[in-house]
């Protein structure tokens, strides 16, 4: 006979009792040694991703931007980018591209650790002091209206230089662009007063107002002689200590022409003044028979003054670079900004130094004759 069922009980089977715990073994429901590691090391690059996307860096960072053919349309236009009335024209070909530089960081537009590390990485790019790019306490504000108002400088001199160049009379005047919260000249000069003279001294460029106003020291007053509204304006106006220590007005200066007729330059939101050089080419060929580059791609870059010089430039690599990417196979960089350029010259681009608007003119006719072997070169 076999053995009776258990009616109502039921046996539980309960875990096994362990002995003590020795060295080097984990206690049951504890994470081991190698899982807490690895916690500590997601955690921390948990936070070394959140404070490199949030904490912001005094850097800015220097990128290669578009380039645009100034014998051309205008950006998102169907609109050319230089215009011009009163005066013949004649058909261009080829293309003079200005460059351009992007600009990440600065005031209102920090750079967070992620992109100052790609920065570093990235051969085409380049990282520097936020002070090296951007004045130290401009507000994005102040920099939007500085950038704006050299562009339109730049415009109006490298306008100028051509027509200068083709022959015709242009007149130039200095003039107040703007008056800063910083000055004590407010309610005295006022944005669009032509200044005649300062401290007694007939001035024509914004070098002689700056070297004029050096006559007297930072928070004495200066007489300063302006056309208003046709009408002439005398003054004593008190004057700021500047950069550096020296005399200023708290004022920015612009330049302003008797122009005989009108050229319209439409950049689209590019500031700054480093596209000069290549509007003023841009306008003589324009304005002369034949085309200037011999349908060759020439780029370039420079600020221009009203006596045709050709300054230096920020950013000298990246718009090498930037060059090279849209097309060109040569390139105008100013005399000064070759040091600087060398070692960092795309393959198949050749950079052609100039100094002066004259310079840069032989230059882009040899282009255009391919007769270059003479042509300085950084």
């Amino acid at each position: 006979m076999g053995r009776p069922a258990v009616r109502g009980a039921r046996t539980v089977i309960g875990p096994r009792r362990r002995g003590p715990v020795t060295a080097g073994e984990d206690a049951p429901g504890r994470l081991s040694r190698a899982n807490i590691a690895a916690l500590v090391a997601f955690f921390l690059a948990l936070v070394l991703v959140v404070l490199g996307s949030v904490v912001p860096l005094p850097y800015a960072v220097l990128s290669p931007g578009p380039t645009m053919n100034v014998l051309g349309d205008a950006p998102n236009s169907s609109t050319p980018l230089i215009d011009i009335d009163g005066a013949r024209t004649y058909p261009t070909d080829g293309a003079l591209r200005f460059t351009t530089v992007v600009i990440s960081g600065g005031p209102g537009h920090r750079v967070h650790l992620w992109a100052v590390l790609d920065g570093w990485l990235d051969p085409t790019k380049e990282v520097v002091p936020v002070g090296a790019v951007f004045p130290p306490d401009a507000s994005s504000k102040q920099v939007e209206q500085v950038n704006a108002l050299e562009m339109k400088g730049s415009q109006q001199e490298a306008t100028a230089v051509a027509l200068r160049a083709v022959g015709k009379q242009v007149p130039t005047h200095i003039v107040v662009a703007k008056v800063l919260d910083s000055s004590k000249a407010t309610g005295l000069l006022r944005a669009g007063d032509r200044i005649d003279s300062v401290g007694g001294t007939r001035v024509d460029s914004l070098d002689a107002v700056r070297t004029a106003l050096q006559q007297v020291d930072p928070g004495k007053p200066i007489e300063v002689k302006v056309t208003r509204a046709d009408k002439p304006v005398t003054m004593q106006v008190p004057t700021i200590e500047g950069p550096q220590g020296r005399t200023a007005l708290g004022i920015l200066l612009g330049i302003d022409h008797d122009f005989p007729i009108d050229v319209t330059i439409r950049a689209g939101d590019v500031g700054g003044p480093s596209a000069g050089l290549m509007f003023s080419l841009g306008i003589y060929d324009k304005l002369t028979p034949g085309a200037l580059t011999g349908n060759h791609s020439i780029a370039g870059t420079g600020t221009i003054d009203d006596d045709g010089k050709v300054g230096p430039i920020g950013g000298i690599r990246q718009k090498l670079d930037g060059a090279k990417d849209d097309g060109a196979d040569y390139f105008l960089a100013p005399d000064r900004d070759c040091d600087e350029a060398v070692g960092a010259i795309p393959d198949g681009l050749r950079v052609v130094r100039v100094s002066t608007f004259t310079e840069a003119v032989t230059a882009v006719e040899a282009i255009a004759k391919a007769d270059v072997a003479s042509l300085p070169h950084c």
